[in-house]
């Protein structure tokens, strides 16, 4: 065995691994280092509580006319895009406002649209929302929308509205009709349409072409027949 001798002072040492250990710990800090690059390429930005509100949000308003009140409700949702112009895109509500001159209401609409805006900046599922919005129910009764919908409250009206609005950006899935109503729905609009469709005068075709429509039994049976115009259907005859 050789010795070596060190003359001067060891300040840092290392242990040499062996080949296939030195490849694999090699390869580990090169995706270590792609991955740091990608990150600071295009970082993924989720929803958290810490997420600082934009300057300028997207926004979609509601209007809500109950029976119940004389003054409409207009609820305004604002979305904040995330990772926008990369293939991480996304959209997702981030607070809600809610305007109305009927003062009777001023406080719940505050209290619930400070709550409801919580959720959203909250992040992840907030679908939930809209089930326990829409379970509200009026002591005093709900109200029918035009149209025939019932409405339990009012509180429930704003959760069909955030369903509807969490369903146009994509976070909900529209509802969908089985198939046995559907083949309902097709057969009863094709009966109204056989029973109610106009009936054309010159569809039949059992009179020769180009005959014109009788004033008599509205047939469109009517030809020149011995120089007089006269109907095959009725036996109408301008000649008498």
């Amino acid at each position: 065995m050789n010795k070596l001798n060190i003359e001067k002072k060891i300040v840092k040492y290392r242990v040499l691994k062996p080949a296939a250990e030195k490849e694999q710990a090699e390869k580990t800090a090169g995706a270590k280092e792609a991955r740091a690059r990608k990150d600071a390429a295009g970082k993924v930005v989720w929803m958290h509580e810490k997420l600082e509100r934009p300057d300028v949000l997207i926004g979609s308003t509601y209007k809500i006319k109950t029976p119940v009140s004389d003054h409409a409700m207009y609820v305004t949702i604002n979305d904040i895009i995330l990772n926008e112009g990369t293939e991480h895109e996304h959209r997702r509500p981030f607070e809600i406002f809610i305007n109305t001159k009927n003062l009777d209401h001023f406080q719940w609409i505050v209290a619930l649209t400070r709550i409801i805006s919580a959720v959203f900046r909250k992040g992840g599922d907030v679908a939930f929302l809209t089930e326990e919005l829409k379970a509200v129910f009026d002591p005093r009764g709900g109200y029918w929308q035009p149209g025939g919908k019932f409405m339990p409250s009012i509180v429930a009206e704003l959760g069909f509205v955030v369903e509807r609005h969490l369903q146009t950006i994509g976070l909900m899935p529209r509802p969908e009709m089985d198939e046995s109503r559907r083949a309902l729905i097709d057969a009863k609009r094709a009966e109204w349409e056989q029973r109610d469709k106009q009936q054309d005068a010159f569809s039949k075709d059992s009179y020769p072409e180009g005959a014109q429509l009788c004033a008599k039994c509205n047939t469109a049976a009517v030809v020149m027949m011995d120089g007089c115009m006269t109907c095959l259907s009725c036996g109408d005859s301008k000649c008498g």
